[in-house]
């Protein structure tokens, strides 16, 4: 974890003229409210006195923070997955670990674990935390598995998977959602993530093929690249349908020339596009 850092040489002289006023100020008043005279000469000493406890403070509250999104964690796994048959030890564990909020933009912080999904920009969305939950239990992830996802997003089902130890090859469409997804999965130091800007319809041949496909945007179809990437037993999870309507999410089984599709509930995706 990143730790910040106050430098030892903090002198008044850094403070930008309207700062130094509004410092000055304020520990003026608090000195004389103990009863300690304050002058220019001890000015810098008090300066960096007041920053040290200002820098406290805000650690404080960003302890606070950390437990208020620990507990939020907490509530969702239990109210909104296990509730509704989420079983799957590690899938339960990934949820309750990775910090939804990173993934989601300043402004829908608050409703980071609520029970929906939410904007990202670009017209995209972050799936909402029980259809993560629902589609990563489908595909029995467990360590080492390798998983292609088409649809990076905000990067949250990709740290789901990094999480239980999946190696995840995941391609976004959108250059500048693919480079906000790699920043928060980088600074969470997840390594066995890789995320490519691209066609996710291509599917990713060089590294097919893949135990398993999870795919988190509405084709009208099938892609015919996708299924010939999975491995013999592999699985593939993914909505079907038309743009704007509902759609019909679909569990695909590949045993050696044999696909068995099995419809597993309808939804709302995001269109898949090329």
């Amino acid at each position: 974890m990143k730790t910040a850092t106050i430098s030892s040489n903090l002198h008044y002289q850094y403070c930008s003229v309207r700062n130094r006023i509004w410092v000055e100020k304020h520990i003026h008043n608090l000195l004389r409210a103990v009863g300690t005279p304050y002058n220019m000469d001890n000015a810098g000493k008090y300066i960096h006195l007041f920053l040290l406890l200002f820098f406290f403070l805000l650690q404080g509250k960003a302890a606070l923070m950390a437990q208020d999104f620990e507990r939020l964690r907490n509530d969702m796994v239990e109210r909104q997955l296990k509730n509704r048959d989420i079983r799957s030890k590690v899938v339960l564990d990934a949820m309750r670990t990775v910090p939804r909020h990173l993934f989601v933009p300043q402004d829908m912080l608050r409703y980071a674990y609520q029970d929906s999904p939410l904007p990202i920009g670009l017209e995209q969305t972050i799936s909402q935390p029980y259809m993560v939950a629902f589609m990563t239990e489908q595909l029995k992830p467990v360590r080492g598995m390798k998983i292609l996802e088409i649809g990076t997003g905000s990067g949250y089902q990709a740290a789901i998977l990094a999480y239980i130890g999946c190696e995840v090859y995941t391609i976004e469409l959108l250059g500048e959602l693919a480079q906000r997804a790699e920043k928060v999965i980088r600074e969470l130091r997840f390594s066995n993530v890789y995320i490519r800007n691209g066609n996710g319809y291509a599917g990713w041949p060089d590294e097919a093929p893949f135990d398993a496909i999870i795919v988190t945007a509405a084709p009208d179809k099938i892609p015919q690249a996708l299924i010939e990437q999975l491995k013999d037993g592999g699985k593939m999870i993914v909505p079907v349908g038309p743009v704007h309507d509902v759609q019909s999410l679909k569990l695909i089984t590949k045993k050696g020339t044999k696909i068995t599709t099995e419809d597993l509930m309808f939804v709302r995706f995001v269109p898949m596009i090329e």
